[in-house]
């Protein structure tokens, strides 16, 4: 078992505070890697920190596991938290995501969804992210778009 199942075990469906790193992968067209869930909705590649690890190397270790890519280099691009990222599993597990997001264009490996947690991957322009992906993403999703972009922008400027 793992920390968080270990931590249920003792606490059982009350709400507890988790660290989610997430990972906007680039490709070099600039086109974002969204994954498919077995819910059928889009999410941002990441998953759960687990014991001992940094976030940094969670992050790493959950794109592995589900879509089978090697992450190199990670610039940090922000942190959500706060009731509106709230999850209530079918399980009855409750927890209140604290999400690390990070911006990847360095990697590789071949795109290969674990078919447990994730079923699908693709890259799409930011302009056309697929309809199940829930609100608070696409949210997140546009205003990423823009800081995005703004690199870009200075990027080619300097």
């Amino acid at each position: 078992m793992g920390y968080i199942e270990d931590l249920r075990v003792l606490v059982g469906n009350q709400p507890l505070i988790l660290v989610r790193p997430s990972i906007v992968i680039l490709n070099k067209e600039g086109h974002i890697l969204l994954v498919q869930y077995q819910n059928r909705s889009w999410g941002i590649p990441g998953g759960l920190m687990e014991l001992g690890e940094s976030v940094e190397e969670s992050a790493r270790r959950e794109v592995r596991e589900e879509i089978g890519l090697e992450i190199k280099k990670l610039e940090l691009i922000g942190v959500l938290s706060g009731k509106e990222w709230f999850t209530r599993l079918k399980n009855g597990h409750e927890y209140y995501n604290v999400i690390i997001g990070y911006l990847c264009t360095d990697y590789e490996g071949e795109i290969m969804p674990d078919m447990e947690e994730v079923i699908h991957a693709a890259f799409f322009d930011w302009d056309e992210i697929p309809e199940h992906t829930p609100p608070m993403i696409k949210s997140q999703l546009a205003e990423i778009a823009v800081k995005v972009k703004q690199q870009a922008t200075a990027h080619v400027l300097v």
